[in-house]
């Protein structure tokens, strides 16, 4: 494992890069291994991941965005359900990316175990192993579990489906370095959302509650974060009664509804606040960007939903809001401030502009807002409570009223569905809210819908794996 540094000296008659430190010595200070940490992050945050292209597919599988540029390289494939195995800017590109994070992940927690020793004074704080260390394996396997759930719902059956007995993803816990590793069978998808829960539960008994001024909760995983990603997962599992459990530790009974432990989260006032900076206590986890640091080309948010404006503003539009979609729904009222501040209309067709940084487009990346657990909840009551249970909602009005002026008399399966729908349009949810039900993907101009016996609901192992993983079986 190599790391980079702050170096440019070389020495003429022996040059060996000193920008890289050997895998001896990179866990032999707190700063080497706070270093190894941030590459974590931007190892998940990486363009063709969660830095921009995860998000993109899981909205424009569905019904909500219709492609305008014919573009193979942007998604279009995902769009129209024609996905292969040798499909490589996303089905490739996508496993190799977070796989490459996870083994990132893995080398770590290995580094960090086999090194434990060291973690004493005088080079380390006197409480390092017990409390610093702690807590960034507790980051790196927060980063694991998001990237096996992320994975899950591209490449597996939903839960839903045969109650998590269908293959799953090949469960890589161990540092790989060599060939030999390569061989693994898929685990079942139950099997894999069990890791994901064990890594979340790690992580919420050992992440801060929260973090000096000098970094923003918003893009490092604290306690709060692991247990908003946790309702999530059980959400994906229909294990209703644990989102519950999960979602009461972090939301008062009554409204405002707020995170009473650990960073304050609370809705804010208006969802023009939360977008395009995602710094307010609403953003639990977005992933940051700057000049020097970008999604890379044809990976930016901005670039595939702003339309194809004549100024430097402008996206290249891949993609515009469909007419019939959402844009359709009589539930989105025109006075909608969602509606108001988030669509634009160019050359005739409707265009997200959620995302509304100029190019090089370095709006943060959205990975899980306030609002997401606060429907999460008000769904996990109405199912098992009912409909009419006072904080269902309640939870459903505060995240519908702060933008619409029409209030819900029940909770309703529906009615959440459709506000989930609204409020995190562009941000990856959309697709993934209809495979955790089994519902079918619906169609949208000529793409045909896509039922869930369909070969096409979940995507193809990519070839890559095939071709060197002798125990994978194609989906």
């Amino acid at each position: 494992m190599t790391i980079g540094a702050v170096s440019c000296q070389t020495d003429l008659l022996d040059p060996q890069p000193t920008t890289i430190f050997s895998n001896l010595v990179v866990f032999d200070t707190p700063t080497r291994i706070s270093l190894q940490v941030n590459g974590l992050y931007a190892a998940i945050k990486n363009g063709n991941f969660y830095g921009g292209r995860y998000q993109v597919y899981g909205d424009v599988r569905a019904d909500d965005f219709i492609n305008r540029t014919s573009n193979a390289i942007t998604a279009l494939q995902v769009w129209n359900h024609t996905l292969t195995e040798t499909s490589q800017n996303d089905v490739i590109n996508t496993w190799e990316y977070a796989y490459n994070a996870i083994n990132q992940i893995n080398v770590f927690l290995d580094g960090m175990d086999a090194n434990s020793a060291k973690f004493v004074a005088p080079t380390f704080p006197a409480d390092y192993a017990t409390t610093t260390a702690n807590q960034y394996k507790a980051e790196a396997r927060f980063l694991r579990a998001l990237s096996y759930y992320a994975l899950l719902q591209l490449y597996a059956k939903p839960y839903a489906d045969n109650n998590g007995n269908n293959p799953g993803l090949p469960l890589r816990l161990k540092a790989e370095a060599s060939l030999p590793g390569n061989d693994l069978a898929r685990s079942t998808v139950a099997e894999v959302y069990t890791q994901i829960l064990e890594d979340l539960k790690y992580a919420e008994d050992n992440l801060p509650l929260t973090y000096p001024t000098s970094i923003a909760p918003s893009t490092r995983a604290h306690r709060n974060t692991a247990i908003a990603l946790k309702t999530r997962v059980y959400l994906s599992m229909g294990r209703y009664q644990d989102v519950i459990t999960e979602a009461d530790k972090i939301v008062s009974k009554t409204a405002p509804f707020t995170a009473t432990t650990g960073v304050p989260h609370a809705l804010s006032a208006s969802v023009t606040n939360v977008f395009p900076a995602q710094t307010t206590t609403e953003s639990i986890l977005s992933f940051p960007f700057t000049a020097q640091n970008t999604p890379g080309t044809q990976n930016q948010l901005g670039n595939y939903f702003l339309p194809n404006l004549p100024q430097s503003a402008g996206g290249t539009g891949e993609f515009y809001l469909n007419a019939s979609g959402i844009l359709a729904n009589p539930g989105w009222a025109a006075n909608d401030s969602r509606r108001v501040n988030w669509v634009t209309v160019y050359n005739g067709a409707s265009y997200l502009k959620k995302y509304s940084s100029p190019t090089p487009f370095l709006d943060p990346a959205p990975v899980i807002r306030y609002a997401e657990v606060l429907l999460n909840l008000a769904e996990a009551r109405s199912r098992v409570i009912g409909v009419s249970d006072p904080q269902a909602v309640a939870l459903l009005n505060a995240v519908r009223t702060r933008s619409n002026g029409t209030a819900y008399t029940q909770a309703t399966v529906d009615n959440i569905l459709l506000e989930r729908r609204i409020e995190f349009l562009g941000e990856g949810i959309r697709n993934f809210d209809i495979m955790r039900l089994n519902a079918t993907i619906p169609g949208k101009g000529t793409v045909s819908a896509v039922p869930p016996g369909s070969p096409k609901y979940v995507w193809p192992i990519p070839s890559t794996e095939i071709a060197t993983n002798r125990l994978i079986v194609q989906n």
